[in-house]
């Protein structure tokens, strides 16, 4: 993967994650800051990785590492746009209450994670 492809790869999981920043992507990830360090220094990021961020948020594995569109591109575009219109029609305090509603949403699907991501650890045996 070149370092353009792993930047964007980076950029998209940010934006499926809602993190900012490196810092926050490694927290959504459960990576450390050097762990994501030496993913850019490598140009690769653990396939496994992709595929549980890719079923975890619905999303196309196609578009997470290539930023291709759904197979069938035209319906994606078409609900997205049905969406968008209804969107602009309802008012302004309405459609604020959509954008937290989204947020809220991601938030409980990160803290999902976080605590599936603790259990994982919690039932792993222990090496030693």
């Amino acid at each position: 993967m070149s370092t353009k492809a792993l930047a964007a790869v980076l950029a998209r999981l940010k934006h499926l994650t809602g993190a900012e920043t490196d810092a926050e992507l490694s927290r959504s990830l459960s990576v450390s800051p050097q762990t994501l360090s030496s993913w850019k220094v490598r140009d690769s990021i653990p396939y496994s990785l992709c595929v549980e961020i890719a079923q975890q948020h619905a999303c196309s594995l196609d578009w997470l590492l290539l930023g291709q569109a759904y197979e069938n591109d035209e319906q994606a575009h078409d609900w997205e746009r049905d969406a968008l219109h209804r969107l602009r029609m309802l008012p302004l305090d309405d459609r604020q209450a959509v954008l937290l509603f989204i947020q809220e949403k991601q938030r409980i699907q990160q803290l999902e994670q976080q605590v599936s991501d603790l259990t994982a650890r919690l039932l792993e045996p222990s090496s030693g």
